[in-house]
């Protein structure tokens, strides 16, 4: 493991090994004395990446970076007993809000855990967050918790669910290069979990991690039955040799938002004679590795196309066209579709 060696002027804050018995550490006498350094810390910070926060333990949005805190004691934090959700900001405008709140409400229904407000007000709350924030590309973070009020395995009787959101200055762009994947070797979540966006994510960090230390952009997961499943953070789907647009089954991972929203713009593809068919079915890792083309799809990607697994190129080993029309829809859709419905505009001040 990599040492970690403080600058001098850290020297005097920090365990020095060599004379544990002169360490001491500091007790900071007041609010304003911890403020005073948290703000310390921020002024070094060029530009901003969370210029809002809500806290319904606090009980409003929060502009001062030194104030985004979550308590110690909050279940999300120390028993990962919380769930939560993203939607992205693209020009101004929201997208997908209501699809990916639903998915949240349901996945918190699944992890026993009741909203601190109703629906309505939760969608006001971020829409709200997203104009005081004024940025106009970036992501929407949101979480809900089994909330603070101890430290054992279930919330205390008192505790009062809590619901955290921020939003995250994120330059994105519609992905254009193909990556390298692997296969994990790291086990998938069990269906129960995998259909539930919670917050246990370790099993995806380390699946990502594997992929990197390997040089290769992410991993693909194969359930038990030799099936394939999904990425760490990401759908995966494939056109065949036939034209055929394939996804694989969602009773055992994430139904992710932006490829139920891709399956229903592909029959665009089917009327123009470009596409085939489109369907979600079972596919084995042999039947994947001999598709024509392969892709992530998630939400900021939108699709990114897959070149090669585990060495071995995907078609040609190029970036496919079909995969490359299918994000044309995605990305017109995120920057032009319905508004009320895909796209909520934000109502900057």
């Amino acid at each position: 493991m990599a040492s970690y060696s403080p600058s001098s002027d850290q020297k005097s804050d920090t365990l020095d090994a060599g004379n544990v018995e002169d360490f001491k550490v500091h007790v900071f006498q007041s609010s304003s004395e911890l403020l005073e350094k948290l703000h310390e810390k921020w002024s070094k910070v060029e530009k901003q990446p969370y210029p809002a926060m809500y806290s319904s333990t606090y009980g409003g949005i929060i502009l001062d970076p030194a104030l985004m805190v979550i308590p110690i004691d909050d279940h999300m934090v120390h028993r990962g007993h919380g769930v939560f959700d993203t939607a992205i900001i693209l020009n101004g405008f929201i997208y997908e809000l209501d699809v990916h709140l639903n998915r949240f409400l349901r996945s918190a229904s699944k992890a026993k855990i009741s909203s601190p407000f109703p629906r309505s007000t939760l969608r006001s709350i971020l829409v709200q967050l997203a104009a005081a924030s004024q940025i106009k590309k970036g992501t929407l973070r949101y979480w809900l918790s089994a909330g603070p009020g101890n430290f054992l395995l279930t919330p205390a009787e008192s505790s009062t669910p809590a619901f955290y959101a921020v939003v995250i200055d994120e330059n994105f762009s519609q992905c254009k290069e193909g990556v390298k994947v692997i296969t994990s070797a790291i086990p998938m979540k069990s269906p129960d979990f995998a259909t539930m966006k919670n917050v246990n994510y370790l099993p995806n960090v380390l699946s990502k991690l594997e992929a990197e230390e390997k040089g290769a952009f992410a991993s693909i997961w194969v359930d038990e039955e030799g099936y394939i499943a999904e990425g760490p953070n990401v759908n995966v789907a494939f056109i065949t040799h036939d034209k055929e647009l394939v996804v694989p089954f969602f009773d055992k991972i994430l139904s992710g938002c932006t490829v139920l929203r891709l399956l229903e713009l592909a029959p665009k593809l089917v009327e123009q004679g470009r596409l085939k068919g489109v369907k979600t079915t079972n596919l084995t890792v042999e039947e994947a590795k001999s598709s024509a083309e392969m892709m992530f799809v998630g939400s900021t990607l939108p699709v990114l196309p897959i070149i090669a697994w585990d060495e071995q190129p995907i078609g040609d080993g190029k970036v496919g066209e079909l995969t490359m029309a299918l994000s044309d829809l995605v990305w017109e859709d995120m920057v032009a579709g319905p508004t009320g419905t895909q796209r909520i505009a934000v109502p900057y001040i």
